[in-house]
């Protein structure tokens, strides 16, 4: 392999990490632009690394028919520890959140990208454009399209305060039951200044709501039971 063919396949490294990067930089994901590049480059290093090896193992064996049986080279082992080690780096990016996962899709992208560069280090041009291409759709175009037909609930968290709790909140979670709203987490903020029995009177739900509910009208709703002294989204 030729000096000028390593910088064409780094370069095209940059290239595809970069527009991948962009979508996830211009979505204030937790790894952007700089990230996906840095990872296609190592990906597209380790490849050539394992191109180097082949060849040089090749031409040893010709040189010396002799160690064909002694000398053996597994193209696909260094890939392998790329896919894998690079999992580390995706979990890095996923983020849990009161009752919510964050993250998974610029996982995801990593792990696209690192293959994308084992494909652009081992030479396979047309395949490293028109898999970068695709997750670049993917990522920009199907969003509009997950929304509108597997986004079946929204997610909202909403603080109450309640004025006492007896009997409030029992109300709030028989209505959030008849109206199949499923409480996810629920968080009590406890104030030092209260007393014992005034503890408790605070709490975040983490909800999720058919598609149909919009979290105004429930808010406006749970503000009519009896009991509820103040309530906010979050």
């Amino acid at each position: 392999m030729s000096d000028y063919e390593v910088i064409l396949r780094l370069m095209l490294a940059v290239l595809v990490g970069g527009i991948i990067g962009y979508e996830r930089e211009y979505k204030h994901m937790p790894a952007g632009f700089r990230t996906h590049i840095l990872v296609c480059i190592g990906a597209a290093v380790t490849s050539i690394i394992q191109m180097f090896a082949v060849n040089e193992t090749s031409i040893m064996i010709m040189q010396h028919p002799e160690l064909a049986a002694a000398i053996k080279t597994d193209i696909g082992r260094l890939g392998a520890q790329v896919i894998t080690g690079v999992g580390f780096l995706g979990a890095g990016t996923i983020i849990h959140e009161k009752g919510s996962v964050k993250g998974l899709t610029t996982a995801a992208s990593i792990w696209a990208v690192a293959c994308i560069g084992l494909a652009v280090g081992l030479g396979y041009y047309f395949l490293s454009i028109t898999s970068t291409i695709l997750v670049f759709m993917v990522l920009v175009s199907l969003k509009k399209f997950e929304k509108k037909f597997f986004q079946k609930r929204n997610i909202a968290i909403v603080k109450i305060e309640f004025a006492y709790k007896q009997g409030a909140v029992r109300n709030v979670a028989e209505y959030l039951k008849n109206n199949n709203i499923k409480v996810k987490h629920v968080e009590f903020i406890l104030d030092e200044d209260k007393s014992e029995e005034e503890l408790y009177l605070i709490r975040e739900y983490t909800i999720l709501m058919p598609k149909k509910l919009q979290v105004d009208e429930v808010v406006s709703e749970l503000s009519l039971i009896e009991g509820i002294d103040r309530i906010e989204i979050i």
